[in-house]
């Protein structure tokens, strides 16, 4: 009942959207607007754009140096194969098919790969709070975005705080005198288990090269967005850029329909708003901006999943399966 649940209010959040933003769409206006398109700045925008999620998959194969070499093309091939999950079905079941596509390629077992996509998302989530609170300074946001900001920076506070008392707790677990005959002391219990491994992966000299590819990725993405702007003429600050991926990230965060539809368009204009864009002009931006940065990771996405030996159908079957499946792998 809970998936249907989340099911049902993601489409429904991304009806109400669409019906939003569709409300004043001008389609004459709309068209004369895109007969003015740079493609120039068009294709930059999407190449940005792709660049940023292989920089994505070198950072996954950094996270995952303390446990085995990982091929940085089989690395690759998973995260456009879960891109491409997440544009077919709801609720981004993406991220659980990377990890299972590259514990079976790599031979680590998928509780490290999961593992390594929460480390991935909580210094995402750093990196965020701290451009948010960078643009803050330099950018009037509105009193919604600004509470947003503030909860936001709050509950990052709060994760950076229980981390930082988790590692101390495994400095003090791990830092007394080893066992004889060099054995790996054994932790008892699955949960010590699970930090050993987020401490393997935070300790590992490979660790700092991750975090250099979390700030090369959204810069990447960033400059995808800006060009998107200004292949509408629009003649925005990359801080501009920065603001409306920025609120974008945060919108599709919530329960959605395939690709994010509708919430991507919505918190899109929202961002625009910020800099008083016209609701025609945002809204049209917005459309355009997600076809052309959507349309190369479909059809790399979909390659990359023929590459690994899957098809449409059994990608369908193992995505129903993986919550189960990872659930028992990791236990």
């Amino acid at each position: 009942k809970r998936p249907r649940l989340l099911l049902i209010l993601g489409y429904g959040l991304a009806l109400v959207c669409l019906v939003w933003v569709l409300r004043d769409f001008h389609l004459v206006q709309e068209l004369r607007q895109l007969a003015n398109v740079n493609w120039k700045w068009v294709v930059l925008g999407m190449t940005c754009d792709v660049v940023s999620y292989g920089i994505q998959a070198l950072r996954w194969k950094f996270l995952l140096a303390p446990f085995g070499k990982v091929r940085l093309t089989r690395s690759i091939r998973a995260v456009f194969s879960g891109l491409f999950a997440n544009l077919v079905f709801p609720l981004r079941p993406g991220e659980v098919l990377r990890s299972y596509l590259l514990s079976n390629s790599e031979d680590i077992t998928i509780g490290r790969v999961l593992g390594s996509v929460g480390v991935e998302r909580f210094v995402d989530l750093v990196i965020a709070t701290a451009a948010l609170a960078v643009v803050s300074l330099f950018v009037e946001l509105p009193r919604r975005f600004q509470r947003v900001a503030d909860t936001l920076a709050i509950v990052t506070l709060v994760l950076l705080t229980l981390v930082a008392l988790l590692i101390l707790y495994l400095e003090i677990k791990l830092g007394g005198s080893p066992p004889s005959g060099g054995r790996r002391r054994r932790l008892p219990g699955k949960f010590m288990a699970v930090l050993t491994d987020l401490h393997a992966m935070g300790t590992a000299p490979s660790f700092y090269a991750a975090v250099l590819m979390s700030l090369l990725m959204p810069f990447c993405q960033v400059l995808g967005m800006w060009a998107m702007m200004r292949s509408f003429g629009l003649s925005l600050s990359l801080l501009a850029a920065m603001v409306v991926l920025l609120i974008i990230n945060l919108g599709v965060s919530l329960p959605n329909a395939p690709a994010n539809v509708g919430l991507y368009q919505v918190f899109c204009a929202l961002g625009l708003s910020v800099f008083d864009v016209d609701k025609t002009t945002a809204a049209g931006l917005s459309f355009f901006a997600w076809v052309a940065l959507t349309l190369p990771l479909a059809l790399l996405g979909f390659a990359a999943l023929l590459r690994s030996g899957m098809s449409l159908r059994s990608m369908r079957e193992k995505v129903k399966g993986l919550p189960r499946k990872s659930a028992r792998s990791s236990a």
